[in-house]
């Protein structure tokens, strides 16, 4: 007996592939549960992503081990400018390399000095004169390091 009968409707079953017709051609519903273990596993890998991601954020952009800041500046003569400016490091017994520039009106660099800081204290202000290839209008500091370069150790001056 079918449904134009009088009868119930047979329940159709989902697990059954048709071998023509639209229903050969469109996938069959999922069942419940599976929707819900589809959904659980994405779930799961946008949290995993999302924690690798915040992990590789924290270490590239947390407090760095040390960190050069320009405090100021002074324009000695057309060649030369003294750059003051304050290291910090998290480790005082390390020492330090540091690069600090100097930049002419059209703001490409016109000299540039490394710096070595010996050990010292964990915030240490300093002042270095660059020599420039034209007037400078700025001293800074580009970077600092605790990776000291061989040529600056203080066993090579």
């Amino acid at each position: 007996m079918n449904s134009s009968d009088g009868g119930t409707p047979q329940e159709p079953d989902l697990h059954k592939q048709p071998h023509s017709g639209p229903r050969a051609t469109y996938p069959v519903a999922q069942s419940a549960r599976s929707r819900r273990l589809w959904f659980i596993a994405s779930a799961v890998t946008v949290v995993v992503l999302g924690v690798i991601l915040a992990a590789i954020g924290y270490n590239k952009f947390a407090d760095p081990d040390v960190s050069g800041q320009a405090t100021g500046y002074e324009i000695l003569d057309d060649s030369s400018v003294a750059v003051l400016y304050t290291v910090t490091r998290k480790d005082p017994t390390q020492p330090v390399a540091c690069v600090v520039r100097a930049r002419v009106k059209d703001g490409s660099e016109a000299g540039r000095r490394e710096v070595l800081v010996p050990p010292g204290t964990q915030q240490q202000g300093l002042r270095t004169v660059i020599k420039t290839s034209g007037p400078p209008v700025i001293g800074e500091v580009f970077g600092c390091s605790t990776d000291v370069p061989a040529y600056l150790t203080s066993s090579a001056s």
